[in-house]
């Protein structure tokens, strides 16, 4: 009796491993999407192991790019710390074989939101994490007893045109989130509450 038990242990183990692997892979996807990516005005410690002269802080430029030396220009807005690792090390390798680069964001400045309107503590917010509309809202102090929950709006710059998003802050907190309303910001978005 005990060894017909055997490979239905072995299919329903199997099943539950699978499961539990597709679970932590998207998991992991989304973690990955979450990453933080440099921005202008960001600064980063640049160094090369053993490579005195190789260790600065660098300034994000405007234009999201910034000037090492022997790696020359690179674009890094936009980008993770790990990306632009990868990059300058194989932009060293011809002159310093072997090089073990780190890539480490000192200071903080490319993400930033703005939270607008019938809020409590209106203004800027520049942070070191990304935060969604809830988390925003709850920088902001919270709304005042004149907003208009159910009308919240997210202002957006893509491609050069402005993408408006729709946000019921009634509904969230009721915890009837409309097909993911409660997005994650992007550096820039203005949340307005009317």
């Amino acid at each position: 009796m005990i060894p017909s038990l055997v490979p239905a242990l072995a299919r329903c183990c199997s099943a539950a491993l699978a499961a539990a692997l597709l679970v932590f892979a998207s998991g992991a996807h989304a973690q990955s999407n979450l990453e933080y990516r440099i921005g202008p005005e960001d600064v980063l410690h640049i160094s090369v192991w053993q490579e005195d002269d190789l260790d600065r802080e660098v300034l994000v430029r405007p234009d999201g790019g910034i000037s090492f030396p022997l790696a020359g220009d690179l674009q890094v807005s936009g980008r993770t710390p790990l990306e632009v690792q990868d990059e300058i090390r194989s932009r060293l390798q011809r002159f310093v074989p072997d090089a073990e680069v780190t890539v480490s964001v000192e200071t903080v400045s490319g993400y930033t939101i703005f939270v607008l309107g019938e809020v409590n503590n209106p203004g800027q917010f520049t942070l070191g994490r990304y935060v969604d509309v809830l988390q925003a809202l709850t920088l902001a102090g919270g709304t005042t007893a004149y907003a208009d929950e159910r009308d919240i709006t997210i202002r957006r710059r893509q491609d050069g045109e402005e993408r408006i998003l729709s946000f019921n802050y009634r509904d969230a907190k009721r915890g009837r989130d409309r097909n993911g309303d409660n997005v994650i910001l992007q550096s820039g978005d203005v949340v307005v509450v009317p």
